[in-house]
């Protein structure tokens, strides 16, 4: 089961997931950012996987996705909030040699705001 809570603020869309993150849920996520992303011109995205207990190869690609895609408007995706080892152990081989990972999500907004992004 996921959990998904999306909230945009200071020019970031944070989304915020529950739960596992795996090959069965990935379409609901792709559904919910894909509109919002799509729909608003969504630059920055923050992934917040703090309350995440598993994410699986599918998760990973999905969130791969939408660095590449934002990459390609000069946009930028951050993950924050890494606390269970099974996500981060993920996480590490895949993604944080493409993805800044950041404390928590001030992080990421000081990050993005001192970066010259916005």
């Amino acid at each position: 089961m996921l959990d998904i809570d999306m909230e945009y603020t200071k020019g970031i869309l944070f989304v915020r997931l529950k739960g596992k993150l795996s090959i069965d849920n990935c379409i609901i996520l792709d559904n919910e950012l894909g509109r919002l992303v799509d729909g608003n011109n969504v630059r920055f995205v923050t992934f917040n996987v703090f309350e995440l207990t598993y994410i699986d190869m599918n998760g990973i690609k999905a969130i791969l996705k939408y660095n590449a895609a934002l990459s390609k408007i000069k946009g930028k995706v951050l993950i924050c909030g890494v606390n269970n080892e099974v996500v981060r152990s993920q996480l590490n081989r895949k993604v944080t040699r493409y993805i800044l990972e950041t404390k928590d999500e001030l992080s990421a907004i000081k990050h993005i705001n001192l970066g010259g992004y916005i």
